[in-house]
């Protein structure tokens, strides 16, 4: 890598047409900020407390049943609502002051009945039936008329707001499609119209040419620690044939789908021998009603530790006021993580 880029300097995210700034020699500054805990994995496999165990009460009063693999239902405390009060909006008083209904429905998607496993401590066969979940859901929620988006994703670890420490993830489909979707449809279509070619079709070979930031890869996908990352170890994960949505995958990229996944989380696991926290989603087609050809299936990775696994990256200041901001570099990121073990450093009883 060229030694202009061990200086600050900017880079372009063609996905979101917006800038991030690179400070290379600020990782040997001192830090005597926040220092979180490590987090091990839980010591039991049923918790008689946990809302999301088997056959155990939610908080909204709903007794789960005593299922075997993956299970799904409606968040007992959801942001959104699918129907909302027929009642006449407020009219604003000027035109800098809009506002609208946000109609929705909220998921909630277990991915184990094992209380003590995380997607990286799960195995392959056990990762396949959440991604087919999550495909049900995406069809399932596709299918009413009224929805335009369908965001899977999955915070892992209460350093990212998790409330509960048992295996799952969330599923919100909207009547609109949330910011970040729609900036990308705009940056993809946008490059479609001008090149006649896929955005993220282009951006993988571009990065195959580099060879610096790619993690890993099989026959279907491939992780890599994208030029543009804002998070310390932000990652992305690619389909490789261009498709838009989970319903497009066969079943062997399916399968692909749950290697990547077990391989990238378990390298995060052994990057700090702790359990690993992150922000997960699957970026997918809009369920608009509209042909979406520009769109590139992807998977964002965001996570928050910086040096080990108590300190943390803070979006703060500058960040928030100006433009975002990383230390150590994409490529002294990817080199990190290629370094790790795939064979989890905690293994199941």
């Amino acid at each position: 890598m060229s030694n202009s880029w061990q200086y600050p300097h900017r880079r372009w995210n063609p996905l979101r047409k917006s800038w991030v700034m690179v400070s290379p020699h600020r990782t040997q500054r001192p830090w005597q900020g926040e220092v979180a805990e490590k987090t091990l994995p839980a010591a039991i496999h049923h918790d008689p407390q946990c809302y999301l165990c088997p056959r155990n009460s939610r908080a909204g009063g709903a007794v789960n049943p005593d299922y075997k693999s993956v299970f799904a239902f409606v968040n007992d405390y959801a942001a959104l609502l699918p129907e909302l009060p027929s009642v006449e909006a407020p009219s604003a008083t000027d035109p800098l002051l809009i506002g609208e209904a946000a109609r929705g429905l909220c998921k909630v998607l277990c991915f184990h009945p094992d209380h003590s496993l995380t997607l990286a401590r799960m195995t392959r066969e056990e990762i396949r039936p959440v991604i087919d979940g999550w495909t049900q859901q995406y069809e399932e929620l596709a299918s009413l008329d009224w929805i335009q988006y369908v965001q899977v994703f999955e915070n892992r670890g209460a350093m990212m707001g998790a409330s509960n420490p048992h295996p799952h993830g969330q599923i919100w489909a909207t009547g609109f499609v949330p910011d970040e979707p729609a900036l990308e449809i705009e940056a993809q279509r946008e490059h479609l119209h001008k090149t006649g070619k896929c955005l993220l079709c282009q951006y993988v070979e571009a990065e195959r040419a580099a060879g610096e930031r790619i993690l890993f890869e099989n026959d279907h996908f491939l992780a890599l620690m994208p030029w543009w990352a804002v998070w310390p170890f932000e990652v992305m994960i690619l389909s490789r044939r261009h498709l838009g949505a989970l319903p497009e995958l066969t079943s062997d990229e399916r399968d692909a789908l749950a290697d990547i996944l077990k391989r990238m989380t378990t390298r995060y696991d052994n990057l700090f021998e702790t359990l690993f926290p992150y922000t997960m989603g699957l970026h997918q087609s809009p369920t608009d009603g509209q042909n979406h050809p520009e769109w590139h299936f992807h998977i964002h990775f965001y996570p928050p530790l910086l040096r080990s696994a108590t300190v943390r990256k803070f979006m703060v200041g500058f960040e928030m006021l100006g433009m975002p901001q990383r230390d150590i570099t994409p490529e002294a990121a990817a080199d990190r993580l290629r370094n790790c073990s795939e064979v989890h450093f905690w293994p199941r009883e």
